[in-house]
């Protein structure tokens, strides 16, 4: 078959995709969400006459967060917390997993540490806060230590699910061939319970924000978490949100981070599977 022979197929226009079901289409409706919230938070500013220190026109923030961060104000005191949030997202994250690794090995293990383990999550970070500012100093010791505890749980949680929710004839099937229990747990459970633990990690990096956030609200004196509490002694209305812009990308940044992370590992399972 020669080149003028071949027939050019086309595409049914109902089998075509919808516009907003396009990475671009999405996208852009994300984009113009984004752009009609800031026209009515403008407009309702202008209407009802606010003054900036009750709330801050779009306009007024964009100038305080340019301002901020041209001086270095902002991004000195962003360092701060940002070290805060891996370190205690990294120390929260070994501790979940190994306790919740442990925790799944035995139903008696998960019935001994259960009360314990929702205790921990029960009690409020925030009213531990000051005891282990007292115990810690004002360092950043404390702040970690505070994220930690917030980011432990969801660690904690998944890698339970995760390790006990193995098909069980996938496990007969293991136990036929003989595999031994750590042949099992490290070739079976733990790709099992991969994807359950991504979502427990995604879910503690944005937690992990809150808690050193929380922790230098309590007590210190750098941080944008520290920032927030001088600006409002300040009654910088505009930095505070400005303040809040920069947690919120951070945020937002750590997540899709975890989740580059998280296809990357599963990128590497399917090339080693020959997939």
């Amino acid at each position: 078959m020669t080149a003028s022979e071949i027939v050019p197929v086309e595409i049914d226009p109902a089998d075509r995709p919808v516009w907003y079901a396009t990475r671009l289409g999405q996208a852009s409706l994300t984009v113009a969400i984004f752009g009609v919230i800031v026209v009515i938070w403008d407009l309702y500013v202008r209407l009802l006459g606010l003054s900036a220190l009750v709330l801050p026109s779009p306009y007024q923030v964009w100038l305080s967060l340019v301002e901020n961060t041209l001086s270095g104000r902002l991004l000195d005191h962003l360092w701060v917390t940002l070290s805060e949030v891996l370190l205690g997202f990294l120390l929260g994250s070994v501790i979940g997993v190994a306790l919740g690794t442990l925790t799944a090995q035995s139903p008696l293990m998960r019935t001994i540490m259960g009360p314990y383990i929702l205790a921990s999550q029960a009690m409020p970070k925030l009213a531990l806060a000051p005891i282990i500012v007292i115990w810690l100093g004002f360092g950043i010791a404390p702040k970690v230590v505070i994220t930690a505890l917030i980011c432990f749980f969801p660690l904690l949680e998944n890698t339970i699910i995760g390790l006990t929710s193995t098909d069980p004839h996938q496990v007969e099937l293991f136990q036929a061939l003989t595999a031994s229990r750590w042949q099992s747990f490290i070739k079976l459970r733990v790709p099992n319970a991969l994807p359950v633990i991504f979502a427990g990690l995604r879910v503690a990096i944005t937690l992990a924000v809150v808690g050193a956030v929380v922790g230098e609200y309590v007590g210190a004196n750098r941080g944008l978490g520290a920032l927030v509490i001088a600006a409002q002694g300040s009654f910088d209305t505009p930095l505070m949100f400005a303040i809040f812009v920069y947690l919120t990308v951070v945020g937002i940044i750590l997540y899709k981070l975890m989740e580059l992370l998280e296809q990357t590992a599963f990128s590497w399972r399917h090339i080693k599977r020959g997939e």
